[in-house]
């Protein structure tokens, strides 16, 4: 048997679910609004792109076993963009999205609506130093009234009230032109940001501006790539960020102490990341110390950092998904590139990805161990 045919018996074993469906085209974001919802939108250039709110496959929010390829997502709402969205954030209890995409000279603020299926434009908030060339990332902060965390430099970090499109924070005492990969919000009041240069920082936006507390970590070897997420649960004392290189580096940093990674490891990638804004490092929700990266190939790749032994090492994946690669059984003269994924919020094994060549895949994998 092909490669392709060996993968499609081993998946049997492999998943208690595995879940194919076809965008319309593809995506770089999944942005969940509940444990059945998620958000997807188009990142094509020169052409329309559209934005969707999807329902999760019916079997699997039914705990059905099985492999299960089959394209029964359902789209309850939708919309057009005029340009590509590359990230999107949807504001917790309310029914307001934002997005950015290239140029970046502006974030899009959209409302799903309570009447019809439709996602509609409703304003946009101007961005400030941002280059048309590159595109702000954006974050969404806790608070009785919606604000938005965006910048795509270090230097033009700001925070806008969405409604009365007020400034309440801006950047200040960095002239730094670092180019921001990665932003998260903590609560609040604090956010930490990953620079593609390997740079961390730790924003609280109580310091009066132009004197906010900030911290760097050794940024990695010329030309790498980087991005990181924070992991806030778990068993550790603090929280954990991981970084991710270009070169699949990982490196986890307590969060007190930004200076001095706690652990660096070397994870097995078929070749360097081409599109460090692709790079994907996340944090298991419901699994204690598991996480996952993508942006290399067309895989997604799941690690246990509680069984990483000794600094510096070469690390295994506990689980590798390669549906992209296969599941569509036809020959391919490129093989697709995973451009994101997501944990599911509650389910402990269940993951979202997306490829370029616009598929999308919801699957629920076994523990080869049975550990946990």
């Amino acid at each position: 048997m092909d490669e392709a045919a060996d993968w499609l018996v081993d998946s049997l074993r492999l998943y208690r679910d595995l879940h194919a469906f076809e965008l319309p085209g593809p995506t770089r974001v999944l942005e969940w609004t509940d444990n059945q919802g998620v958000y997807v939108a188009g990142c094509e250039s020169q052409k329309r792109n559209e934005v969707l709110h999807l329902l999760l496959p019916p079997k699997l929010c039914a705990e059905n076993q099985g492999l299960c390829p089959e394209r029964d997502f359902r789209m309850t709402h939708g919309g057009f963009s005029d340009k590509p969205v590359y990230n999107l954030k949807h504001v917790p209890e309310t029914r307001l999205l934002v997005t950015s995409g290239p140029p970046g000279d502006s974030l899009q603020v959209w409302q799903v609506a309570e009447d019809s299926d439709m996602i509609k434009a409703v304003s946009t908030i101007a961005t400030h130093g941002a280059k048309s060339s590159l595109c702000p990332k954006i974050a969404v902060l806790g608070s009785k009234v919606p604000r938005v965390l965006h910048g795509a430099r270090v230097s033009d970090l700001h925070i806008t009230e969405l409604e009365s499109q007020n400034t309440l924070y801006v950047s200040g005492g960095s002239d730094s032109e670092d180019e921001i990969s990665s932003l998260q919000v903590l609560d609040a009041d604090t956010f930490i940001f990953c620079c593609a240069s390997g740079q961390l920082g730790l924003v609280d936006i109580r310091q009066k501006l132009g004197d906010t507390k900030r911290a760097a970590s050794n940024p990695g070897p010329s030309g790498e790539w980087w991005c990181a997420a924070l992991q806030t649960s778990g068993q550790r004392p603090a929280p954990t960020i991981a970084s991710l290189s270009s070169t699949g580096q990982l490196q986890l940093t307590d969060l007190r102490d930004l200076d001095h990674p706690v652990t660096t490891v070397q994870c097995p990638v078929s070749a360097p990341s081409t599109d460090w804004d692709l790079l994907r490092v996340t944090w298991a929700p419901s699994l204690d110390g598991y996480l996952a990266i993508s942006g290399f190939d067309g895989t997604v790749e799941i690690y246990d950092t509680t069984s990483w032994e000794r600094n510096g090492s070469c690390v295994e994946p506990v689980f590798i998904h390669k549906g992209h690669l296969f599941m569509d059984g036809t020959e391919k003269d490129v093989l697709p590139l995973v451009t994101t994924h997501s944990w599911h919020p509650s389910k402990p094994r269940t993951l979202l990805s997306a490829a370029v060549d616009a598929s999308l895949h919801v699957w629920d994998w076994m523990d080869p161990c049975n550990a946990r």
